[in-house]
C-alpha cells in the first residue's frame, strides 16, 4: 500500500512538472538545421512565457496551425504588430533586412513557393515563424487550411507550448 501511494504520488507530480513546467522533445525533422539537428534531445520551458511575452529570435515548440496534434519547432520571426516581407530568400522585418547567420539554405539557386512574400502586418498575440533550414522546413510561408484553402501566416499565442532549453 505505501508503494502504490508513492507511484501515486510521483505520478501527480510528474504529470504537474510535465504539464505546466517543462517537459523533454526530440527534433524530428532537419528543418531547424544546423541550429538543432535530428533526433537531438532538448527541455520545453513552459514557464517563461507565463511571466513575458515570446521574443524575436527564440526557438518555440507551438501546436501546429494546420495540425492541432502535431507539434512543431522554429524560430520567431515577427510578433503582433511587425511587418514581415520576404524577397528573393531574403527576409525583411520592418523594413530591415534581417541578419541571420543560423539559417541554411540547401538549395540556394532555386526560388521556392513562400521565397517571396509581400509585406504582411503581424496580428496582435500572434507570430510569423520560420525554420533555419529555410529550403526544407514547412513553416509560415507555407501552411494552407485544409477547409478553406486560406494561407496560414501566424501562429497564435495560445498555441505557444513554450520556448526550448538548450544545456
Amino acid at each position: 500500500m505505501r508503494i502504490l501511494k508513492l507511484f501515486l504520488i510521483a505520478a501527480v507530480i510528474t504529470i504537474f512538472v510535465r504539464t505546466f513546467i517543462f517537459e523533454g522533445i526530440y527534433i524530428a525533422s532537419d528543418s531547424m538545421l544546423p541550429t538543432l539537428k535530428v533526433d537531438d534531445h532538448f527541455f520545453v520551458d513552459k514557464i517563461t512565457y507565463r511571466f513575458r511575452e515570446p521574443k524575436k529570435g527564440e526557438i518555440i515548440v507551438f501546436k501546429s496551425p494546420i495540425n492541432e496534434e502535431k507539434d512543431l519547432v522554429k524560430r520567431i520571426i515577427a510578433a503582433g504588430g511587425d511587418t514581415v516581407k520576404i524577397d528573393n530568400k531574403d527576409v525583411y522585418l520592418n523594413g530591415q533586412k534581417l541578419k541571420e547567420p543560423y539559417i541554411i539554405h540547401t538549395r540556394p539557386d532555386e526560388i521556392l513557393k513562400g521565397d517571396k512574400i509581400s509585406e504582411l502586418k503581424i496580428p496582435e498575440n500572434n507570430f510569423f515563424v520560420l525554420g533555419d533550414n529555410r529550403d526544407e522546413s514547412n513553416d509560415s510561408r507555407d501552411w494552407i487550411d485544409k477547409n478553406t484553402e486560406q494561407h496560414i501566416y501566424f501562429v497564435p499565442k495560445d498555441y505557444i507550448k513554450g520556448k526550448i532549453i538548450r544545456f
